[in-house]
């Protein structure tokens, strides 16, 4: 009715939309599964799922902004092969908001693109592959926190650079792209950086899966995964044969939600999420959830209410 030609959202949108609208329909048999995954048929597939996809929002779109958190990479590349025309927004309430951005025209592939005009943006200290907390200056960033000149003086350096709480890096064309909140980073056993914002893309992306958290209790990889019900109760028989197949004892114990889908869980739904995953980003356990797990008004995961130590409170990097 109303056929927008503008409009902002934030990344969970449109990622509902792909894994309740694509992945689900090409996931329900092994032939729909490999022809969706040969690249050719795939792109074919986007590109007429794109056009019905932009019919849905009214067929005039000419701007599709997303922001608020880092795009799902499968989703992106869907929308890039859908020629549906997204922007990427990158920013934070202290900079009023936006930092870098690309425009329809302007997107690659985990960018958040380019400073916009006025803004200055620099890695701070970076590794030798770049990395560091991206630092922003520009007249959009705040004075201060208003009484609060500790809190200022974290975040803002004497000479005006603003610190965003962000891994990132600049490619050779001054494209940003972003890691996650330092804050989130969890070390490894080998000092290396575990990003669970990306492992959670990856768990998501499974079709049983609704929403998942990541992480660290013990030294292990932990995630808590909130299932799919319906879509588990639809395919059930066929899982009942895969637990059978593979000899799995305990699916047929039937008490609740954790000890029906306990077996299954913990022996196939962790492999197919490891085999996806880097040797340091491998989950040792799957915590079973029974409701939604509470989010900000930007729809992002309140991950202190989860862990078990404060917010940024992490291993020392002992390099």
């Amino acid at each position: 009715k109303i056929r927008p030609t503008m409009m902002l959202s934030v990344p969970l949108i449109m990622e509902k939309l792909f894994q309740n609208q694509i992945l689900k329909k090409f996931s329900e048999n092994k032939f729909k599964e490999t022809i969706y995954n040969r690249p050719l048929f795939r792109k074919l597939i986007h590109r007429l799922a794109g056009k019905k996809l932009y019919q849905t929002f009214g067929g005039r779109l000419v701007f599709f902004g997303i922001g608020g958190a880092k795009l799902d990479a499968t989703v992106e590349r869907f929308l890039r092969e859908a020629n549906f025309p997204y922007a990427i927004g990158y920013g934070l309430t202290e900079s009023a908001p936006l930092l870098a951005g690309a425009g329809t025209k302007q997107t690659k592939l985990g960018s958040t693109g380019f400073a916009v005009q006025g803004v200055e943006l620099k890695i701070n200290n970076p590794d030798k592959n770049g990395l560091g907390e991206i630092w922003a200056k520009g007249p959009n960033v705040m004075l201060g926190y208003y009484k609060n000149p500790e809190a200022t003086s974290e975040v803002l350096t004497p000479d005006g650079w603003f610190r965003t709480g962000d891994y990132g890096y600049l490619d050779s064309h001054k494209r940003l792209y972003i890691k996650g909140r330092m804050k989130n980073t969890i070390i490894g056993a080998s000092g290396e950086n575990i990003y669970p914002e990306d492992i959670e893309s990856v768990i998501n992306n499974n079709q049983y899966v609704l929403e998942s958290l990541v992480f660290e209790e013990d030294g292990d990889l932990v995630a808590k995964i909130l299932l799919d019900l319906d879509e588990l109760e639809k395919n059930i028989e066929h899982i009942k044969s895969v637990i059978e197949e593979k000899k799995i004892k305990g699916l047929h114990t039937i008490h609740g939600l954790d000890d029906k889908y306990k077996s299954w869980s913990q022996h196939i739904l962790k492999k197919e999420i490891n085999d996806k995953l880097n040797r340091v980003s491998q989950i040792k356990r799957l915590e079973l959830i029974d409701k939604p797990l509470e989010k900000t008004a930007t729809q992002k995961i309140k991950r202190f209410l989860y862990t078990k130590h404060p917010a940024g409170e992490h291993k020392e990097n002992k390099d």
